[in-house]
């Protein structure tokens, strides 16, 4: 969302930011960048009046979830913005793939036709233009849901020049030890903890007898501390404050996901800090394209493990990991080769919205029917909140 906001900022676009949630200390400081933050409410007509007044030409939802909210109300007061829906992530890949998870069943096409890929593809369909971060995603909602190209675009993490930088960082021979990062609250995240814990760690430890592991992340909750073992060099570190200064003290990043979606921040993240990464297949999903890895990908634990060992022993491996990191980085990921051609697409497709709705047709049908149930459903909420 932030390379977002610094996307429309570099355009010279003046920036609302509106949010319905609670204040956090840990949350990015959007003032510090010249935005207007505003509080909004859920299911209240407050809304209706305040985007109204705002006018705003471009709409941008966080999530199909804020589009259900806040869609229909926009196209009630301002038809004419372009509505621009981020999805972060397929949340309906990703909750497919935790329920097969859970039942310990291999994915398939039964997990993923769910009442939420229904709520989630409506949604892209009454938007105008659905921003994706990731090609596997793209493939998936073209090939499984019959969705047009022309309604998606690919935007996926971005990196500047001044961050792909090859000089200055640690060696292989001043690195130590692995590292882990992620959101505790974020369930991939946290089964991914559980299975380095009881799984992986062991396997890795027992030829690394010296080796130690360091999580990071928010939200670190009491179920998490209780997996603290430094006898085991397996360490709970919390929150990180800052991810690039800490990554360049390791010298491999773990990243085995059970499930998840979207593309991993905390590979690319270590691509721009030099540091190779071990990484099963949901893992490296959507990042590397036709190029090499930057590190080893392997599905089986065992298999994992030993790589693992190896690429951490290994300094010409480990080096070869690491040029292959910044070659992903300059080739798929630098900012130059998006920022200019998105503007210049959100533009056109402000330019030319009354014909690009008309060709994507079903969505105002959606948008239609959606205006009748979740507009009445809200209304239903408010007045009974003012009971």
């Amino acid at each position: 969302m932030l390379q977002l906001i610094q996307l429309f900022l570099k355009a010279n676009y003046k920036i609302t930011f509106a949010t319905a949630c609670a204040k956090s200390d840990q949350a990015f400081n959007l003032k510090s960048i010249g935005l207007e933050t505003v509080s909004i409410t859920l299911n209240d007509s407050g809304f209706d009046a305040f985007v109204k007044q705002l006018n705003p030409k471009i709409v941008l939802f966080d999530r199909f979830n804020i589009e259900e909210q806040f869609g229909w109300r926009v196209s009630e007061q301002c038809p004419n913005a372009v509505k621009l829906l981020d999805t972060e992530d397929l949340h309906c890949l990703r909750k497919g793939r935790h329920a097969a998870f859970k039942k310990g069943e291999a994915f398939n096409d039964d997990y993923l036709y769910t009442e939420l890929a229904k709520r989630e593809i409506a949604s892209i369909l009454r938007s105008d233009c659905t921003l994706m971060i990731s090609e596997y995603e793209i493939e998936l909602l073209k090939n499984k849901f019959k969705l047009q190209e022309s309604q998606l675009y690919y935007l996926p993490f971005l990196v500047e020049d001044s961050q792909i930088n090859v000089t200055g960082l640690n060696t292989f021979e001043k690195r130590k030890n692995f590292i882990t990062i992620g959101n505790f609250l974020h369930e991939p995240n946290w089964q991914a903890v559980l299975l380095l814990k009881h799984k992986i760690w062991p396997k890795i430890r027992l030829q690394l007898p010296n080796a130690e592991l360091h999580i990071y992340g928010a939200y670190v909750s009491q179920k998490a501390t209780q997996l603290h073992q430094p006898k085991d060099g397996f360490y709970i570190k919390g929150f990180a404050e800052n991810v690039n200064r800490l990554m360049e003290e390791y010298r491999v990043c773990l990243s085995y996901l059970p499930f998840g979606a979207g593309l991993k921040g905390k590979i690319l993240d270590a691509m721009r800090n030099g540091l190779p990464c071990a990484m099963n297949p949901i893992a490296t999903e959507g990042i590397f394209g036709h190029l090499h890895i930057n590190g080893i990908c392997e599905e089986d634990i065992n298999t994992f493990s030993d790589q693992t060992v190896q690429l951490y022993s290994n300094k010409n491996a480990w080096e070869e990991a690491q040029k292959n990191g910044y070659k992903v980085l300059e080739e798929r990921f630098k900012l130059a080769l998006f920022e200019s051609a998105f503007i210049d697409s959100v533009e056109q497709l402000q330019q030319n919205l009354k014909k690009h709705r008309q060709e994507h047709f079903l969505g105002q049908i959606l948008q239609h029917h959606n205006l009748q149930s979740t507009k009445y459903m809200s209304k239903w909420i408010e007045a009974k909140n003012k009971l």
